[in-house]
């Protein structure tokens, strides 16, 4: 941009220099030197106010945008006054209030409790199923909350989280609603042990091949608060039935 406002003085003091008649006189240095001068001050205020309006403009349209999106996310009572200044800090290099690690867990936590108080009946709707589905005869359960029932025992190891297992599996919620379902696709899965949900890793590691389980498994062992869209709502309690077909080669 300089060395285009540059060239661009260079151009304006030529056409001075060349349009005595109109301009002024050749034989007057002064003047003319005076007068390219002028022209060129008049032309850098000129783009400086041009530059001033763009990113005014740019400015406060970043400002519409992120204010739009933080009361999108239920955020408008936050302090405007107090989100410019972090701004500025951010943009001006200087020394954070709160660094920049710590405000995103400050972000995280409050997101964290303002949707688990939107969606609390839900997730004391799962705390109620689990409770009772712990009553039921043959139900398990673990230490971490996962549940699960025998349906048919395996035989011989179980797999390590460095295993890969081929299993035939469907998922449903609590109200019945079948979400997946390889038996439906009429073909079984193979994944590794860790490329699922915590609630699978923990029951994957305590079958064996030939088993056959149902697993109750609580929202914070699932999806959690992001849930699975479109089929699997925030905060879900899920119910699977899992067979275990091998531990793959």
């Amino acid at each position: 941009m300089k060395k285009t406002i540059l060239l661009s003085f260079f151009a304006i003091a030529a056409l001075v220099a060349c349009d005595s008649t109109k301009k002024v006189p050749s034989t007057d240095t002064a003047a003319m030197t005076e007068q390219v001068v002028e022209t060129a001050k008049e032309a850098v205020e000129t783009i400086s106010m041009e530059n001033s309006k763009t990113m005014d403009t740019l400015s406060y349209s970043v400002g519409v945008l992120i204010a739009q999106n933080l009361k999108s996310q239920g955020l408008e009572e936050l302090d405007a006054a107090t989100l410019a200044d972090a701004v500025n800090d951010v943009l001006a290099g200087n020394e954070l209030k709160i660094p920049f690690e710590e405000a995103g867990n400050n972000f995280q936590t409050y997101m964290q409790a303002q949707s688990e108080k939107m969606n609390a009946d839900k997730i004391a709707s799962g705390k109620a199923f689990l409770a009772e589905n712990a009553k039921k005869p043959g139900v398990t359960t673990t230490e971490s909350g996962l549940q699960y029932e025998v349906l048919t025992a395996g035989a011989g190891a179980s797999p390590t989280s460095a295993d890969k297992v081929t299993v035939h599996y469907e998922g449903s919620l609590t109200d019945g609603t079948v979400f997946d379902s390889s038996y439906k696709r009429g073909e079984p899965a193979t994944f590794g042990v860790t490329q699922v949900i915590p609630g699978w890793v923990e029951a994957l590691q305590l079958m064996q091949p030939g088993a056959k389980w149902k697993l109750t498994i609580p929202q914070d062992l699932a999806y959690g608060e992001r849930g699975a869209p479109p089929n699997i709502p925030p905060f879900s309690t899920l119910v699977f039935t899992v067979e275990m077909i091998e531990i793959a080669k």
